[in-house]
């Protein structure tokens, strides 16, 4: 059992460049002991917003691919819900640990709109 006595803080600064997994290991040794942490921080990017605007003649559809790029070291297995009449796309997709993937969001309007 440890108490606060017992503890050493171990103040770490990191400031990232870019979203992705960065791991780093920190070795800590002592006349009588040798320990190793390992320390693991995945950044994401901040919340970000994009618009699309779809132009097609009524009864047409028109693609447009989304990119998605998964920095994690975690495969993604991401669900679609799609809102407003006319738009479709796959309910599900899987986006590998590095890899990008494209969501094909289509709009196919049944009137002018």
């Amino acid at each position: 059992f440890l108490d606060k006595s017992d503890a050493v803080e171990l103040p770490i600064k990191f400031i990232p460049q870019c979203a992705g997994c960065y791991r780093c290991q920190i070795l800590l040794k002592s006349y009588c002991d040798v320990r190793v942490y390992e320390i693991e921080c995945v950044v994401n990017t901040d919340h970000a917003e994009a618009e699309l605007e779809f132009l097609t003649p009524a009864y047409q559809a028109v693609i447009q691919d989304i990119p998605i790029s998964n920095m994690s070291n975690q495969d993604w297995e991401l669900e679609a819900v799609l809102e407003g009449q006319g738009f479709y796309g796959p309910p599900l997709i899987n986006v590998g640990v590095g890899e990008t993937a494209l969501y094909p969001l289509m709009f196919k309007p049944v009137a002018e709109c």
